[in-house]
């Protein structure tokens, strides 16, 4: 039985709706897609009513219990498994947040192809005996950017984190130390973000072609010594976004020398961490949120310029 567990997750409702409906419009409204049921189907899955099949096609009553089960995953890419532990900020049946640490990618790239946050996962995967579940990454942090990252457990919770992602309901904070001070204490970067046509790596602001509209909201929490630290929240999801945006108003972050900042020990990176994740886990019915602690060079940072 164990074994079972392992390699399979079955997901219950009870409809409590007052007149008759198809399992399909039941399953639908709880954001079981056609291609997740068309999954079950032919791929090992299972749909259950009261524990006993049924068609998608067929009726349920009141107080009805429908379970699906889902089939074990494949890993399609071959994920090679890295053993360094992870840094676990919340876990539970469905979801998985880590804290990331800096000069880790998240995912794999040529660059990078083994030992990034993912492959982490898969090793902490398979030291649980969950070989057959294949991580889900939901959102990424830059390389040399701490803090932070949800997973998915499954391909049905990646589904509905995908949903509140497109939804711009998934808040995200996080904190940066810049160089001097902008303006206002409290305001929003609104300015599209293209590539620099001059570089492979970098983005900046601009309304060429292929430019994708940005907003960055930010409080200021403190400044000492010409640097700023902000709380800022992402409205998108844009790569390199908070960097970029702070860059155009002349106050890089401290340490992100790809954006005109300067390294100022012990930053030696982008002083950037993402600090809070919020979502709402559809599960269980309730809004989750993780807080994380500034990284240990940050701190650092922070006692050097009290």
């Amino acid at each position: 039985m164990k074994h079972l567990l392992a390699v399979i997750m079955k997901i219950d409702w009870q409809y409590t709706g007052t007149s008759p409906q198809k399992v399909k419009t039941f399953l639908k409204s709880e954001g079981v897609s056609r291609r997740l049921l068309a999954t079950l189907k032919y791929r090992g899955g299972r749909l259950l009513v009261n524990d006993n099949e049924q068609w998608a096609i067929d009726f349920i009553q009141q107080n009805d219990k429908v379970s699906i089960v889902l089939p074990a995953e494949k890993n399609k890419n071959e994920l090679k498994k890295s053993f360094v532990p992870i840094d676990i900020a919340f876990e539970d049946r469905d979801f998985l947040i880590l804290n990331k640490p800096a000069h880790v990618a998240s995912i794999p790239s040529f660059l990078h192809p083994e030992d990034t946050l993912i492959n982490r996962v898969a090793g902490y995967y398979n030291n649980r005996h969950l070989n057959e579940f294949v991580p889900h990454i939901a959102t990424r942090l830059d390389r040399d950017t701490s803090g932070l990252v949800l997973f998915a457990k499954h391909r049905f919770a990646h589904a509905l984190l995908d949903q509140q992602l497109q939804n711009h309901q998934i808040n995200k904070f996080y904190t940066a130390f810049v160089e001097g001070q902008l303006t206002d204490s409290h305001g929003l970067i609104d300015a599209p973000i293209q590539r620099d046509p001059e570089s492979f790596i970098k983005r900046q602001v601009g309304h060429g072609e292929g430019s994708q509209a940005a907003s960055t909201e930010y409080w200021l929490e403190r400044s000492v010594q010409n640097i700023s630290q902000y709380r800022i929240q992402l409205h998108t999801g844009r790569t390199h976004q908070i960097r970029v945006h702070f860059a155009s108003t002349g106050h890089p972050l401290v340490g992100d020398t790809l954006y005109g900042g300067h390294v100022d020990m012990p930053m030696e990176r982008q002083a950037l961490h993402c600090s809070e994740i919020e979502f709402y886990q559809p599960f269980t019915h309730r809004m989750v949120n993780v807080q994380s602690p500034i990284a240990t060079d940050m701190q650092k940072f922070i006692n050097k310029n009290k």
